[in-house]
C-alpha cells in the first residue's frame, strides 16, 4: 500500500535518528541498510530528503544553529534534531511548499517530541523561510 508523504516524512525522520544514534556511537553504518530496514519498498522521495540532509548537513546545522537562541542542534533530543534538518532541508533544496514543510515538522515534533522543541522547530522554519 502506497504510503503518504506524511508517512515518508515519518519514515525519514526514524531513519535520520537511527543515523545520528550511529554515527554518536562511531558505529559503521551503511546508510542504505537503514533505509532498506525501514521501508517495505524504495521510495525516491525518501531517498532524496536522507541523502539531502546527509549531504548538506553542515549548512543545515549551521542554520539552524544561528537561528536558536542560546541553543544549539545538538542540545535537542535526536528526533527533533532530524525533524528540524529535515524541515531546513525540505525549505532550502526542494519546491515543497513552505507551509507544508513547518505544518508536517510540527505535526512530527507533536508525536515525537515534547512541546518546547515543537516551538523552537516552528520558530526556526519560520525564521528560515523570512531570510
Amino acid at each position: 500500500m502506497a504510503k503518504t508523504r506524511s508517512e515518508l516524512r515519518e519514515k525519514c525522520m526514524i531513519i535520520l535518528y537511527q543515523w545520528d544514534i550511529y554515527q554518536n556511537n562511531k558505529s559503521k553504518v551503511d546508510i542504505d541498510e537503514i533505509i532498506k530496514d525501514n521501508l517495505d519498498i524504495e521510495n525516491d522521495f525518501v531517498k532524496d530528503i536522507v541523502y539531502g540532509v546527509i549531504t548538506h548537513m553542515n549548512e543545515i546545522d549551521e542554520i539552524a544553529n544561528s537561528l536558536m537562541k542560546d541553543w544549539d542542534i545538538t542540545r535537542i533530543d535526536k528526533t527533533g534534531a532530524a525533524i528540524l534538518r529535515m524541515g531546513i532541508f525540505e525549505i532550502k533544496y526542494t519546491d515543497t511548499p513552505e507551509i507544508v514543510v513547518i505544518n508536517e515538522a510540527v505535526e512530527l515534533a507533536k508525536k515525537y517530541s515534547d512541546d518546547s522543541v515543537r516551538k523552537m522547530i516552528n520558530a526556526v522554519l519560520d525564521k528560515v523561510i523570512k531570510e
